[in-house]
């Protein structure tokens, strides 16, 4: 049965808080959020995990979780391009936060194949988009030429294990696309927006001294030798005409990302046709979302869910706005 329309609207969440040690208060001081006291390292922006699961916070579906609300709107939610999804009951995408003061853990992730297999949820291949660097901010991204399964055997786990890893300078507005089995690790200072697969499942390999568990033996299980040089995301151009401009961040098997800078005074018309839901952040300026429900208003750095069955909508931009647009692509290409 088709939910009643009036449930399609521009959904809009109370977000999820995560203290893992190494967060701060970057998302108060810098982004102006209210925050729980203490350390704050991720907030889950649009989550349905069982580790966490986002609150709608306007409308007629208020107070619902995002799992309770695809239980309610099925694949006028989710898209027809999302029929696993809807089998197994699991929203596609996480969106999240992530505010690092202190180094993270150099991790990894699996992938679908070895993540079900061994931890019962998908694998995590995941795209970060930098809000804010500090000054000499840098990222562990890759293993240096060379390296070997057998040599980071030796070393992994303990402080050796980092010196044969790739270091990266970081800037606002850097892009790293991050596929499941790439060895990383945030460094202080650097606050990103991070697009995922719907996991929380990370293997560290070195936590800097912190008495948390590692995970030596499945993370060289998945850990990828062979990775093309790393660097940022160098983005597709795909308009770029009177200040407006779109680029091609990433597309992969799980999503496809664009930024979209919109001059003041400015619109972009787009529909939600039953193919997939849109999730829309505006990371700068302010922007509002008209459809046939009543219009949302989003400033930076805020986030929002159009249902795939929601029909047409215009973003219009009250001042000079970069946002970021993300959607599924159709699983039977996966």
């Amino acid at each position: 049965m088709h939910p009643d329309e009036t449930a399609l609207y521009p959904l809009t969440f109370d977000p999820v808080f995560k203290d893992y040690p190494w967060g701060g208060r970057t998302l108060a001081d810098h982004l102006g959020r209210t925050l729980p006291d203490g350390i704050v390292a991720e907030s889950w922006e649009i989550a349905a995990h069982p580790n966490g699961s986002s609150t709608v916070n306007a409308g007629s579906l208020k107070g619902k979780t995002l799992p309770a609300v695809q239980a309610l709107l099925g694949v006028a939610l989710l898209g027809d391009n999302n029929q696993p999804a809807l089998e197994d009951e699991r929203f596609p995408l996480l969106v999240k936060l992530l505010d690092a003061r202190r180094w993270l853990s150099v991790q990894v992730h699996p992938d679908d194949h070895y993540g079900l297999a061994h931890e019962g949820e998908a694998g995590k291949t995941e795209l970060w988009v930098v809000l804010h660097a500090e000054p000499g901010a840098e990222l562990i991204y890759g293993f240096a030429p060379g390296m070997t399964h057998d040599q980071y055997a030796a070393v992994i786990g303990t402080e050796a294990c980092v010196a044969g890893l790739q270091h990266l300078p970081v800037q606002s507005g850097d892009v790293f696309f991050v596929p499941a089995g790439t060895i990383h690790a945030l460094g202080p200072g650097i606050l990103v927006a991070e697009i995922q697969q719907n996991s929380d499942t990370t293997y560290r390999i070195w936590d800097w001294g912190r008495p948390r568990p590692l995970h030596l033996e499945r993370a060289l299980a998945v850990l990828n030798f062979s990775q093309p040089e790393p660097a940022p995301v160098t983005p597709l151009v795909l308009i770029d005409e009177e200040g407006l401009r779109v680029e091609r961040l990433a597309r992969c098997a799980y999503f496809e990302t664009e930024r979209i800078t919109l001059p003041a005074g400015h619109e972009f018309f787009g529909q939600c046709d039953g193919s997939t839901f849109e999730i829309w952040a505006v990371l700068q300026g302010e922007a509002t979302f008209d459809s046939a429900a009543d219009p949302v208003t989003l400033h930076g750095v805020e986030w929002v869910l159009l249902p795939a069955d929601m029909g047409d909508f215009v973003v219009s931009a009250h001042r000079h706005s970069v946002l970021l647009r993300v959607v599924t692509p159709n699983a039977s290409q996966r």
